[in-house]
């Protein structure tokens, strides 16, 4: 029941962390707002540490530093395939992925068990997974084989997240998510580092090839007008990020505590509907309409929830 709760509760508000996090970079770089959010949700678990507290053990931190590298894998290919698109198919191949992974690991290597009952959840659960991840796009064409194993490898690593963090004890706390969000913050801004590094090299390249004292005026003037236009949008994407990455901090607690609470194939796949937060806040904020199937993934979920609550 527990499991159900935590799982569900933490999906919502893991699709809430999207929706800001979407916000955000529409205004900032998406690999610099999925930094700043590690390193917020970061401070926030280290400030709630004290409260919630945990054991600093070698395994337990170990395994939480995996969890954050295998997580920021997934997500930086999930971002890639979603550039490719289409996203109607991408996105739930991606999701319905990240669960099949964790259940196949706790049906065969965990041994878990369930009643008629929680299978026949388990497989609910995962239809509802694919409509409400389905991102209805107009003029949608055939993914590339390129993008199909993109979408797996992300739901893969995804996937994987859930696994490792499974194997932390529950002596450890919320002490794996910080090691989790601090690996992930630190990939981040190494890669932000980077692509700065190559846009500036770049740059550089074209002043130095530029002959004509107009372009290089021309060029001037568009670097005095960059930090007028680019100044609000900036803080707001920075104070938006920062919000994404509390929200997520939480998420990943509710998650950490479904899992511990029960099975990780339960809490797992309820933990893959965090697509649904997102299209509610969109629909009640952007005013987004939700497409009739991914209405008939909410209500697949809360049965498939109601189902897995008493298996």
């Amino acid at each position: 029941m527990l499991t159900a709760v935590f799982s569900l509760t933490g999906a919502l508000v893991f699709g809430a962390a999207d929706f800001l996090g979407g916000l955000a970079a529409k205004r900032i770089s998406a690999l610099l707002a999925t930094a700043v959010a590690a390193l917020s949700g970061c401070v926030l678990l280290f400030v709630a540490l004290p409260v919630i507290g945990g054991e600093w053990s070698p395994h337990d931190v170990a395994w939480g530093a995996i969890s954050g590298a295998v997580g920021a894998i997934g997500i930086a290919l999930l971002y890639a395939c979603l550039a490719i698109g289409p996203m109607s198919i991408l996105s739930p191949t991606t999701a319905v992925v990240s669960a099949i992974v964790p259940v196949l690991y706790g049906l065969v290597f965990a041994g878990e068990r369930f009643d008629a009952i929680g299978y026949w959840g388990l497989g609910l659960a995962l239809v509802a997974v694919l409509l409400v991840g389905f991102v209805p796009e107009r003029g949608a064409v055939r993914p590339s084989l390129r993008g199909i194993l993109m979408a797996i490898g992300s739901g893969a690593a995804i996937g994987g997240f859930y696994i490792a963090i499974d194997q932390t004890s529950d002596e450890s706390g919320i002490v794996p998510l910080i090691l989790n969000r601090g690996v992930n913050a630190a990939l981040m801004f190494a890669a932000v580092g980077v692509v700065a590094i190559v846009a500036a090299m770049r740059a550089r390249g074209r002043v130095a090839a530029s002959a004509s004292a107009g372009a290089s005026a021309s060029a001037g003037a568009s670097t005095e007008r960059m930090p007028r236009a680019g100044r609000s949008p900036l803080a707001t994407g920075i104070r938006l990020a920062v919000a994404c990455g509390v929200v997520d901090a939480v998420a990943n607690g509710l998650l950490l505590f479904g899992i511990r609470a029960g099975d990780l194939s339960i809490a797992a796949v309820l933990g893959a509907m965090y697509p649904a937060g997102t299209i509610l806040l969109a629909a009640l904020v952007l005013r987004e309409r939700i497409a009739p199937v991914q209405w008939a993934g909410l209500v697949l979920a809360l049965a498939a929830a109601a189902m897995l609550a008493i298996a």
